[in-house]
C-alpha cells in the first residue's frame, strides 16, 4: 500500500467512526425525547443542516427498540471527536433532565 492510499484509509475509517459517534448522539436524544438537531443547532448555530446527521437520524430507532445509551457513553464518545460545544449542551441537558 502507498503513502496515498493508507491515508485514503485513515480517513474513511475516521468517517466511519465520526458516522458512528453521531449515531450514538442522535439515539441518545431519542431515548430521551430530545430533538438531535435541535440540540446540534443550539451547539452549533452557524452550521446549519448536519448531513451526516439527517443521515443518522434515518437509522435511529424509537426509544422502546433502542438499547440504553449511558451519559457517561455518549459524553465520552463526544469527547473523542471533540464535540466540546456539543457535549456541553448535551451536559446542559443531562442536568435538565436529572429535576
Amino acid at each position: 500500500m502507498d503513502k496515498k492510499e493508507v491515508e485514503k484509509r485513515i480517513v474513511e475509517n475516521y468517517q466511519k467512526e465520526e458516522n458512528m459517534m453521531i449515531l450514538v448522539f442522535a439515539q441518545w436524544c431519542i431515548n430521551h425525547d430530545l430533538d438531535p438537531l435541535a440540540l446540534y443547532t443550539k451547539a452549533y448555530p452557524n452550521q446549519g443542516n448536519n448531513p451526516a446527521l439527517l443521515q443518522a437520524l434515518e437509522l435511529t430507532v424509537s426509544k422502546e427498540e433502542a438499547g440504553e445509551i449511558s451519559n457517561e457513553t455518549l459524553l465520552g464518545v463526544l469527547s473523542l471527536f471533540g464535540n466540546d460545544d456539543l457535549a456541553f449542551v448535551v451536559s446542559e441537558e443531562m442536568e435538565r433532565l436529572k429535576d
